[in-house]
């Protein structure tokens, strides 16, 4: 299932000699990255060429050329594997020992290539565009594809997108010798903090903490009303606290969530849906953020990780708390029941290995304290281990610890790629202007208004992410669409937090919504159904990017703790009216009147401003009483009657 909508899990099921050989190359690739995390980074270009080495070596031997080819099986003999990969494979050890092997040279000639430098430049772009097209996807090796013709056929652009072009020696010595291209921010961050992340991940999953999630979401939720659905919200935000993707985090999830929920009565698009909407949001959900946290942090610039960590949190808990409110709603509607005891995990039992989120805690602990971002990652894999041994089932053996390294570098393949092709478009966009460019077509089109601007925005920004994994989709956002709101005086983190939800909701925004189409593909329900409901069930996440826009207090941008505090205690209120709003059920079921002021009020509420919340509450506080009154009357009715019969 994962891999029919990831590209970034459809690889070959290796045998044989060649199994060894890629199971050697991926625990290599961790020891290689645990060393320098460790003993520290050697010089730039050599720590990001190994890391791009190591990713397009093990990409072509791992991911096929064809989609029809994922999944099957290599035969036992030693070249199991066509030609081709295998030449492509050694093309990728090339490129990632050119610059170690000539770094002196290189530094030497300052800017200047020679025929040999060129072609293995040349070789460079190429891979790395045939390696994204493999693993990420279409999407972003069309756009960076298109960067490039763009840098050289500049003249040739309409409009306010011409410039006089850049040739092909400039364009491959700034993609592969310099810091602007392939081995620029992008990667840099994958080399360094990603990938630790990743590998921390891969441990926690050894020690059984995603079945852990799983327990503990129906402990907490199970028994309410819709109990399946509830911890269908809660699970996946625990999951996306280390995953790094939407559709694997439906399908691991979504497993046994979807299925209890359509038992219960659920229809197959909701039950989907709600699935959908929750994974995909695990993407927002700090630490982790889909590893984009750690990218903002370098974009951005003069902002700490735990900053942008503190800032997600309240926008994350909205998200989650407005599934959790819609699908308490539509329970109630349904008249769904919770899980019975019987079909409950074992409360005691589940409580008593709660030791198995430490490391999680652990690492927030020691971000909230200022060690680095490296440091914390390397002590939180260290205690992930430790705290896996408190179990005779989850005790890591010498083969458990090679496979967590190997499964580790297995999840960075996908980041190396995305981040090496969005390296590209970066790099064009470097050269040649094309982000202020667009920046300021978008600010025209808008006629200077920031609200249009919002839109346009929102729009590029859902375009953008439409297939693309989170690391590349914050990548190319941030880069084309956050700066014509960076223009108009929008903070930067509230423009590129901006960017970066519309980019993720992207994964359940039809008609390319991938979480809902895997989703679908659980629950048996209509692909495009599923996705308007995900979007339906989502829609904090379409008014919380404008709402910290417009009031930036929403991320704690110059806010104190005590108005942080009311920002989001009116936002859940706001988010309670629009919910109901949305089902058409609150105490009772709504009339269109009550549901049009309903979303009226939710919407004032959420605006962190004291008149609106004022306004927003005395309408919330209406509504409430005239449901609780007609609930009441509703009740009283039956008892009359039978006064009247006796």
């Amino acid at each position: 299932m994962i891999e029919k909508y990831d590209p970034e899990a459809g690889s070959r099921v290796l045998t044989g000699p060649m199994l060894w050989i890629v199971y050697s190359g991926l625990i290599g690739f961790s020891v290689f990255q645990l060393y320098t995390a460790i003993f520290g980074v050697f010089a730039a270009q050599i720590q990001r060429s190994i890391h791009l080495g190591f990713g397009l070596c093990l990409i072509f031997l791992l991911f096929p050329a064809r989609k029809k080819m994922r999944g099957l099986k290599s035969s036992h003999r030693f070249l199991s594997l066509p030609w081709y990969d295998v030449l492509l494979s050694i093309g990728g050890v090339i490129v990632g020992l050119y610059w170690p092997l000539n770094i002196n040279e290189l530094v030497m000639r300052v800017g200047r290539i020679n025929d040999l430098d060129f072609i293995i430049g040349l070789l460079a772009v190429l891979l790395v565009l045939e390696a994204a097209r493999r693993v990420v996807g279409m999407p972003i090796t069309v756009i960076a594809a298109i960067s490039l013709g763009y840098a050289h056929f500049g003249p040739y652009m309409p409009g306010f997108l011409e410039h006089r072009g850049i040739s092909i020696e400039r364009i491959i010595r700034t993609m592969f010798y310099s810091t602007d291209g392939i081995l620029g921010t992008p990667i840099a961050v994958s080399a360094t903090y990603i990938f630790l992340f990743l590998l921390f991940g891969s441990f926690l999953v050894k020690t059984g903490v995603g079945q852990y999630f799983n327990d503990l979401s129906m402990v907490i939720a199970g028994r309410a009303a819709g109990g399946p659905a509830k911890v269908a919200v809660f699970s996946s935000a625990l999951q996306g606290t280390v995953s790094g993707s939407s559709v694997a985090n439906v399908v691991t999830s979504g497993a046994f969530t979807i299925p209890m929920m359509k038992k219960l009565g659920y229809k197959k698009e909701f039950a989907g849906a709600v699935e959908a909407a929750s994974s995909t949001g695990g993407q927002l959900m700090p630490p982790i953020m889909g590893a984009a946290a750690f990218l903002m942090v370098e974009f951005i610039g003069g902002i700490s990780y735990w900053d942008i960590a503190k800032a997600a949190a309240v926008p994350a808990v909205l998200y989650f708390a407005g599934i959790w409110i819609m699908t308490h709603f539509e329970a109630k509607r349904l008249g769904l029941r919770g899980l019975t005891k019987e079909e409950m995990p074992n409360r005691k039992e589940v409580l008593k290995k709660a030791y198995l989120l430490l490391p999680i805690a652990f690492l927030v602990y020691l971000l909230m304290t200022g060690m680095t971002v490296t440091r914390s990652a390397l002590w939180s894999i260290v205690l992930a281990i430790a705290v896996g041994a408190f179990n005779k089932e989850t005790r890591m053996g010498v083969k458990d610890f090679l496979d967590a390294l190997a499964d580790g570098a297995r999840t960075a393949l996908g980041v190396v790629s995305a981040t090496a092709a969005a390296g590209i478009i970066v790099g064009v966009v470097t050269l040649t202007g094309l982000g202020l460019k667009l920046a300021n077509g978008m600010i025209d089109m808008a006629g200077g208004m920031l609200l249009p601007t919002l839109f346009f925005t929102m729009i590029a920004a859902l375009v953008l992410g439409m297939g693309s994994p989170t690391t590349a989709n914050y990548i190319i956002t941030s880069t084309i669409a956050a700066p014509a709101l960076i223009l108009l005086q929008v903070p930067d983190l509230s423009a590129h937090m901006f960017v970066f939800y519309f980019g993720i909701i992207a994964d359940i925004t039809p008609p390319v919504a991938l979480a809902a189409f895997a989703a679908s593909g659980i629950s048996g329900g209509e692909p495009i159904r599923t996705g308007i409901e995900s979007t339906k069930l989502a829609i904090a996440a379409f008014i919380i990017p404008y709402m910290f826009v417009l009031s930036p207090e929403l991320l704690g941008i110059d806010a104190t703790w005590r108005e942080t505090a009311w920002i989001l205690l009116t936002a859940l209120t706001g988010m309670i009216a629009i919910g109901a709003s949305m089902i058409g059920f609150w105490l009772r079921r709504m009339h269109w009147a009550e549901r049009i002021a309903a979303a009226g009020a939710g919407l004032l509420l959420m605006y962190p401003e004291g008149y609106s919340d004022a306004a927003g509450m005395v309408v919330f506080i209406l509504l409430l009483a005239i449901q609780y009154m007609s609930v009441k009357k509703d009740k009283a009715r039956p008892d009359a009657s039978k006064t009247m019969r006796s």
